[in-house]
């Protein structure tokens, strides 16, 4: 059994972010449930009656759904979990009727889209794992079983860019070219582009080599390193049975990209031919793959793909140094870097930017570029923060922190800025939360809590305006961009963590929690949550019961899959009544607080918070010094 420790010091004046925390709460919980009445039928599903007529949209009806059940893991309504089953179950039978599915799973489509559908089913099986464990085995299947066609074990190798459950789906397109689009072609160009002379006459489209037999036979075909996001699915199911099948496969797959990385002076190439090699089919490019360093995005599909896979490698192998198919890649970009306006750079991404951006893209500050080809770097755009920022959650190490600080100075723009945007990925904050857990942004909790409000509310207009409209397939991201449920603020400040990665990755955390009454996951009603430092020698946590009625207990887990061990734990204490003051004072004194401590070697503490109380926990943690679980505190075996 775990240690219990009671909380003791009186809640006489309520902090306001732990009220702006539960108004949050319960401002998503209405927001959820309208968005399930105005855009889903009785069975879950989205309310579309069109077709899909191209290979993308799988993850466009999943990625809509996927924080909800995020947002019951953190401490949401009871029944949203049920919800968010139901959605996956009706979304999965839509998406089967329109024969985007076989057997529940993408027939086949590139990862960089495969890792936002499954989202969803990550936080499901983190919410529910007995539930949902045998059907992310049999998904995980299709790439640790060589039988399903997608892996060859003997050149470690996923044998093709788009991929999944139907073998026969083959090359990167239907018909006759890639269905490339004139907005695409401007903002991203084109794949091969070396295939047309500089000076030539752009072809017509169903003549045009870069986009059909030509892209069929050299890109279509071989592995790619947006692959490395399929890392997340075999992790998820490691995580769920233990079996080392799924650790050796991550070890092998992860492990041949290094080696293909050390073999190009450390940065990660983005294709492998059919017979192993990098470049096989490129003439020799280490660049010029599918969803690689050409074409389209670049570092954006790149380096998040490459840090799903390293971070599910360490955790599944205990071998830190997985991490390090990332680190070089993202130093070359850094040593590329740039100061200049966002106006400036010619980044492909500038309906992202300009709107995170705001007033701030005319501001000179550093820009590094996200894509190579022939021409050397190119794209140059902001750093993505969740990457260098994860490899520091993940490690500790002075490197990384080392890595964020220089960052910091190289950049024109204030990091303690909290701006009201929001992105697809339900990220892009790292910034002023890096700040406030340095120790210089000491307001980030209420005014982050504040932009999430300012962004529920918006999309509740949002939703008020497009609901009842017929959806064409043109339009099929409103779902997503009216979802009402946000929850990077929740992540941040409760967990300790940053926002899952968005294409593919498996929930970060220095905390989470468990409500020990209703014996589920999340905060209990009423509880706030603030994690103010996530360094292992000091994580500070705050607790807060704001019902002055109801004592709460809560389970307090190291790590999000319970990797950690908490050391010891030093704790506010008050056992001083005399701040109660006498029969005729007409005010209270200041309590008196003082510290205890306790030794502890587990990743569980119980914290018993009667009515109106609030502690302070400083935890000192061994990080992984368990073996990553979908365990709770109430499995037996654990308890």
């Amino acid at each position: 059994m775990y240690p219990a420790i009671t909380a003791s010091v009186p809640l006489l004046e309520p902090p306001g972010w732990a009220i702006a925390q539960r108004e949050l709460f319960d401002l998503l919980d209405h927001a959820w449930r309208q968005f399930a009445r105005d855009f889903t039928g009785p069975d879950g599903r989205l309310a579309y009656d069109d077709e899909l007529t191209t290979r993308d949209g799988v993850d466009d009806f999943y990625e809509t759904f996927f924080n909800w059940p995020q947002l019951y893991l953190l401490g949401g309504a009871d029944d949203l979990l049920a919800e968010s089953e139901r959605h996956w179950e009706g979304v999965t039978r839509q998406l089967t009727e329109l024969g985007m599915l076989h057997e529940e799973y993408e027939r086949g489509y590139d990862w960089f889209h495969q890792g936002e559908s499954l989202l969803l089913l990550y936080f499901l099986c983190m919410a529910a794992p007995e539930r949902w464990r045998d059907r992310a085995l049999r998904f995980a299947e299709l790439y640790v079983d060589p039988a399903h066609g997608n892996y060859d074990p003997a050149r470690r190798i996923i044998r093709r860019p788009h991929n999944g459950s139907d073998p026969a789906r083959e090359g990167l397109f239907d018909g006759g070219s890639y269905p490339w689009l004139p907005k695409e072609a401007a903002m991203y160009g084109f794949p091969l582009e070396w295939l047309l002379p500089p000076d030539a006459e752009e072809p017509a489209r169903d003549r045009d080599p870069r986009l059909g037999e030509q892209l069929r036979r050299r890109v279509g075909v071989g592995d790619t390193a947006v692959n490395l996001a399929a890392s997340g699915l075999v992790f998820n199911a490691w995580l769920l049975s233990g079996d080392r099948r799924y650790r050796d496969w991550l070890a092998g797959y992860v492990g041949a990209w290094r080696e293909r990385a050390a073999a190009n002076n450390g940065v990660l190439p983005d294709n492998v031919a059919p017979d192993g090699t990098v470049g096989g089919l490129l003439e020799g490019r280490w660049y010029g793959g599918h969803y690689g360093w050409s074409w389209p995005h670049g570092w954006y599909s790149v380096g998040h793909a490459a840090t799903v896979a390293a971070l599910a490698a360490a955790l599944a192998t205990g071998d830190d140094t997985c991490t390090d198919l990332v680190r070089p890649a993202l130093d070359e970009l850094i040593a590329h870097g740039k100061v200049m306006a966002f106006t400036e750079a010619d980044s492909s991404l500038a309906t992202k930017w300009s709107v995170q951006l705001r007033e701030d893209v005319d501001t000179p500050a550093l820009h590094v570029p996200f894509r190579h080809d022939d021409r050397g770097w190119f794209d140059y755009n902001p750093m993505l923060m969740g990457v260098p920022v994860a490899l520091w959650h993940h490690s500790a190490a002075p490197e990384d922190r080392d890595r964020l600080d220089r960052l910091r100075a190289a950049d024109g723009r204030d990091w303690r800025t909290v701006r009201p945007f929001r992105s697809k990925e339900e990220a892009g904050h790292e910034e002023p939360w890096f700040a406030y857990l340095a120790g210089d942004n000491p307001d980030y909790p209420e005014r982050i809590l504040a932009a999430a409000q300012a962004q529920v509310r918006h999309r509740l207009a949002r939703m008020e305006r497009y609901r009842g409209r017929a959806v064409p397939e043109a339009d099929i991201h409103l779902w997503q961009q009216s979802n009402p449920v946000v929850t990077e603020a929740l992540v941040q400040l409760t967990w300790g963590a940053p926002q899952v990665i968005y294409n593919g990755g498996l929930q970060q955390a220095r905390v989470r929690y468990h409500d020990a009454h209703a014996r589920r996951p999340g905060l209990p009603p009423s509880v706030a949550a603030l994690v103010s430092s996530i360094d292992p020698e000091a994580t500070v946590v705050d607790l807060v019961n704001l019902d002055p009625r109801a004592p709460r207990s809560v389970i307090v887990q190291a790590g999000a899959f319970a990797e950690h061990h908490i050391r010891t734990v030093e704790y506010s204490v008050c056992d001083d009544p005399s701040w109660l003051g006498d029969l005729y004072d007409y005010g209270h004194r200041e309590p008196v607080v003082t510290a205890a401590s306790i030794d502890l070697d587990g990743p569980w503490l119980r914290v018993d918070l009667p009515r109106s109380t609030r502690i302070r926990l400083t935890l000192r943690l061994a990080l992984r010094a368990r073996a990553a679980s979908y365990a709770t505190p109430f499995d037996e075996r654990d308890a």
